[in-house]
């Protein structure tokens, strides 16, 4: 990629969610790599299969692997939220700082660097009294923050859910994909996903992760991202790239 071609290509990074969430979760995300067109992760230190998610990352540098803040869970029944597990209150800034920094230095002791990006569980962070904490964080480590980060554009209609989590398998499917690819804009967008193995997941969202999968490794999605002249690429190359226009 040439310096500065971002002003004028349309540059492409599909982040995979929730790595090392579960052994499931993790061997969708490396398959939805090796065999798809994921080319970035977002790391849930919390998690027993975290250990393992972190060594796939070291064996493979060219998979960027950002945080993913992970402070509850929400899950809908019957119209009705309510908490499948909760880390810390997440109106109670202090708590979710300090367990913000925590996750970090796990982060930093699994994976032997800073992540490339930050981002959230159901998006945390973008709750009105902790985005500019956030942002901070993200400013220092010099890493994008989803969504907040206006040089990243943050595509997550690759969803199969609606927002009382009813499914809706038309959203995933290899159509649905390439027409969400089909109007992106030149720049940088990351386009969010959830591939994965879910029979270990206790989570409302489980049997959407193999239909994201399947469609993130079909040969069709791959040909047109290729055939539309998209560059598919990590926040590595993003980085990178911002690194180098601010010299």
């Amino acid at each position: 990629m040439k310096r500065g071609a971002w002003r004028s290509k349309r540059h492409l990074i599909v982040n995979a969610d929730d790595f090392g969430q579960s052994h499931g979760v993790n061997r969708g995300v490396i398959e939805a790599h090796e065999r798809g067109i994921v080319t970035s992760a977002s790391l849930m230190v919390r998690w027993p299969a975290a250990r393992d998610a972190a060594s796939y990352a070291r064996r493979h540098p060219e998979l960027s692997v950002g945080l993913h803040f992970d402070f509850a869970e929400w899950t809908c029944e019957k119209g009705n939220w309510r908490p499948l597990y909760e880390v810390v209150p997440q109106d109670d800034l202090q708590a979710v700082m300090q367990e913000a920094n925590r996750q970090l230095a796990a982060f930093r002791r699994l994976v032997g660097k800073d992540p490339t990006h930050l981002d959230s569980h159901q998006h945390a962070h973008r709750k009105r009294s902790l985005y500019s904490f956030f942002e901070e964080m993200a400013g220092w480590l010099d890493v994008p923050l989803r969504s907040l980060d206006r040089r990243v554009r943050y595509v997550g209609n690759f969803y199969g859910q609606n927002t009382n989590g009813r499914t809706l398998p038309k959203l995933i499917t290899a159509r649905a994909l390439i027409s969400l690819v089909t109007d992106l804009r030149p720049g940088f967008t990351e386009l969010g996903c959830h591939p994965g193995y879910a029979s270990d997941l206790q989570s409302m969202y489980r049997s959407e992760r193999t239909k994201e999968l399947d469609t993130l490794c079909d040969p069709q999605v791959r040909r047109a991202v290729a055939n539309m002249g998209i560059y598919l690429c990590s926040f590595h190359d993003f980085n990178s790239d911002a690194r180098w226009r601010e010299r």
